[in-house]
């Protein structure tokens, strides 16, 4: 047995921490003495770094208790979608600091560089398509496209444009996205008609998938500030390179909403 100082010794966590966790009901210890001191088992070790770990991943502790007793099949959505907002919490990070710098920029009477993103009008033409529309979380979109490669394998359809994700939801919900993936393509078994649209507010967003955000912020703002029109269809990210042939700094999405004026 090990003394509440000699475990946190070894597992490099405060006595102070080790009783909260007791008090939490997330590790406590293998008996406590007449003397009121705490022991505890070398295997309970192992529990210890499991909660630290998924602390370190940014989940609190409120949640640490439930996902302990996980299977590593029933952790890994967790963790998909941790680890999405761990990317969104960088980005937001990124982007607060831009906008310190051009703050500090302005302030000091420097140049200020170009804005990242330029929305333009654009009519986005009818396009035949096969698609598959399912409610799903965002942990599973990649699944959602390989199920999509996989169907036009089996229906000897040829691809001739772009793949591309539309969001159907009425608002974005992690875990019941309503989305629909389509790759546009010569007409055969299965293929519909994206209906086209007059007018797309769009931007190209350049880098890794994890910036996309900004690219719907930039939309959001353009809507803001001219209210004369409204969403008419479901946004759309359209791919205009393939990720597994593309360095990720080179990758080039564009994010359309189609739009009508009132």
């Amino acid at each position: 047995m090990l003394t509440i100082g000699e475990f946190s010794r070894l597992g490099r966590v405060s006595p102070r921490m080790l009783r909260h966790y007791d008090a939490l009901g997330l590790l406590c210890p293998e008996t406590v003495g007449e003397n009121s001191y705490r022991y505890y088992r070398q295997e309970q070790l192992e529990r210890l770094l499991q909660i630290r770990r998924l602390q370190d991943y940014g989940f609190p502790l409120a949640q640490v208790g439930r996902l302990l007793g996980l299977s590593d099949e029933e952790l890994l959505p967790h963790l998909h979608r941790r680890r999405l907002d761990a990317h969104y919490e960088v980005y937001r990070m990124q982007e607060r600091l831009r906008e310190m710098e051009e703050d500090i920029l302005r302030m000091e009477g420097r140049p200020m560089p170009e804005d990242k993103y330029h929305v333009i009008i654009m009519p986005d033409p009818e396009q035949t398509v096969f698609g598959i529309r399912r409610t799903v979380p965002v942990a599973k979109f990649h699944d959602l496209f390989q199920e999509l490669f996989r169907e036009i394998a089996q229906r000897g359809l040829k691809q001739t444009g772009p793949i591309q994700m539309l969001y159907h939801s009425e608002e974005f919900d992690y875990e019941k996205a309503d989305v629909e993936v389509q790759a546009v393509v010569e007409p055969g078994p299965g293929t519909t008609q994206k209906p086209a649209y007059a007018a797309c507010a769009t931007v190209l967003h350049k880098g890794p998938y994890e910036g996309l955000p900004g690219a719907y912020e930039a939309l959001a703002a353009w809507m803001a500030q001219h209210p004369e029109y409204r969403i008419c269809g479901p946004a759309i990210d359209r791919y205009l390179n393939d990720p597994d042939l593309t360095p990720q700094e080179e990758l080039s999405t564009g994010v359309l909403f189609p739009v009508e004026k009132i």
